[in-house]
């Protein structure tokens, strides 16, 4: 019998995205006025899966996918995730990764990125990676910066951000789907 998970992939801005085009310089103070509507809202979407899908016995694990910030909020939910609640995670190209948060992670997370992306450093990831934190693989795509997975520029980046869709798919189908 298959038992299909669940996948938490929460609006963290509420229509207020980080545009491409904004100074570097503005990025930080963005930042701020968006980490706490972020923390609520990861909370109360985790806290509607729980009782949901985990008190009614449709699944007891569940997956996190983030984009950029919400790529990064991934590292921070799952090396919190005292409850064990989650078994997978996807983080694309996440912003402000710590590698000693990371190393606190105890199931498999994919990071995708790719090699010109400023915000997401290939160095930390590989870093993080070396250390293969719970099963955790990264997947590096050359030529591409920020955000080319959710906003492809060029039919390029849309046949990458295709790829990286079928990789993040078949992680979670392989870290969520349990055969019995």
């Amino acid at each position: 019998m298959n038992l299909c998970r669940s996948v938490l992939l929460p609006d963290l801005f509420n229509g207020d995205p980080w545009q491409k085009d904004r100074s570097m310089a503005s990025f930080e103070p963005w930042l701020a006025t968006h980490t706490q509507t972020a923390r609520t809202n990861i909370a109360a979407s985790i806290k509607w899966m729980v009782e949901s899908f985990v008190a009614a016995g449709i699944s007891n694990k569940l997956g996190i996918v983030g984009f950029c910030f919400g790529g990064g909020k991934v590292i921070e939910v799952l090396a919190d995730d005292s409850d064990d609640r989650f078994g997978v995670g996807v983080s694309f190209y996440g912003t402000g990764i710590q590698p000693s948060v990371a190393a606190k992670i105890t199931v498999p997370v994919l990071y995708i990125t790719g090699d010109e992306d400023p915000l997401c450093s290939v160095k930390v990831l590989e870093d993080i990676g070396r250390d293969n934190v719970g099963g955790s693989k990264v997947v590096v795509f050359n030529g591409r910066g920020h955000a080319f997975v959710h906003r492809p520029s060029s039919s390029e980046e849309d046949k990458d951000a295709e790829e990286a869709f079928t990789i993040m798919r078949n992680w979670l189908h392989n870290g969520l789907v349990v055969e019995k």
